[in-house]
């Protein structure tokens, strides 16, 4: 309890580089919480964004302190955020670069363990659903308290190519990106509502290439990555929301990668979300393609998680 007699909630970032930074900037905007401890094994770089971020929090009146901390301190916070990642290697494949992203997470989470047993786990580092599983699979929380940014950032983004395209608000159109984040992922156009009537029904076929649309937004990221270096503002945004709907138990759809036992792997479908992490999952009526498209999806990921678990 705070000296106000207020419960004391706390955000933890592990890994302060420029997507843990953009979910850092927005939390203390909205002075979301009353702690947020940054974590960084590159201390020079923890310590100076501290001071950076204390500036902000006293410049808007912030709610939200801001310190450095270790990994043993934040594994008792309500949410910690993992972020950290490295970057390609001269010459480095792309199977040794999961490698060497796996290990981090391995690392980061044996560092933390035990962590406190109400802790929610949010996963945002790439390949998100792959470590997102290896993260269930380490953390010894329950299923409910392990999640993954996943499809969120994607779902938002085929809601507003959709709005532009439409000229409807994008707060009255309901459609989601499930499955595995990346190229596979699948748009459930056939559960998809405007004003809550199905699209078919609302909009002409003819008016929509949703062909089009669903690749714009597997594209959107690369465009961004190859014209700025980055993405961290539009995930930094979704950190925040993520963190928003647990700590005030909003009870909010949204779609993000959790564990699904009958494939043994984590990835994205919409969940119910409040304090205690995944309160609900929800059912998506998906059509024969989507199903399909879902299943070749997860496939692969399933293959993935499965050698990492034995080559460790």
């Amino acid at each position: 309890m705070s000296s106000h007699g207020k419960p004391i909630s706390r955000i933890a970032i592990i890994g302060v580089g420029q997507v843990g930074t953009a979910a850092a900037y927005a939390i203390i905007l909205h002075s979301l919480a009353s702690e947020l401890l940054l974590v960084d094994i590159k201390t020079h770089l923890r310590n100076g964004q501290v001071n950076d971020l204390s500036d902000v929090s006293y410049s808007c009146n912030s709610k939200t302190s801001v310190r450095a901390a270790t990994h043993q301190e934040a594994r008792d916070s309500d949410i910690v955020v993992i972020t950290a990642g490295s970057n390609y290697s001269t010459g480095e494949t792309s199977t040794q670069h999961i490698y060497q992203k796996v290990s981090i997470i391995r690392s980061i989470i044996n560092e933390m363990r035990p962590f406190r047993s109400d802790t929610i786990l949010l996963v945002v580092a790439n390949p998100v659903d792959l470590l997102t599983s290896l993260a269930h699979k380490l953390s010894d929380l329950p299923a409910s308290q392990v999640l993954g940014s996943g499809t969120f950032l994607d779902s938002v983004r085929i809601r507003n190519l959709l709005a532009e395209t439409t000229g409807v608000a994008a707060n009255s159109i309901d459609i989601y990106v499930v499955g595995v984040h990346g190229d596979s992922q699948v748009v459930a156009w056939s559960d998809a509502t405007i004003a809550g009537i199905p699209i078919n029904e609302s909009l002409p076929l003819s008016t929509l290439n949703r062909d089009e649309l669903s690749s714009e937004c597997k594209k959107r990221s690369r465009i961004i990555i190859q014209e700025k270096g980055s993405t961290p503002l539009g995930i930094g945004s979704i950190i925040y929301s993520i963190c928003s709907s647990i700590l005030f138990d909003k009870r909010n759809v949204r779609p993000i990668s959790h564990f699904q036992p009958e494939w043994g792997c984590c990835f994205s479908l919409p969940v119910i979300l409040g304090r205690a992490g995944i309160i609900k999952k929800i059912q998506m009526p998906f059509n024969n393609d989507e199903r399909a498209a879902l299943d070749e999806s997860v496939k692969d990921l399933r293959t993935k998680f499965e050698r990492i678990n034995e080559d460790q």
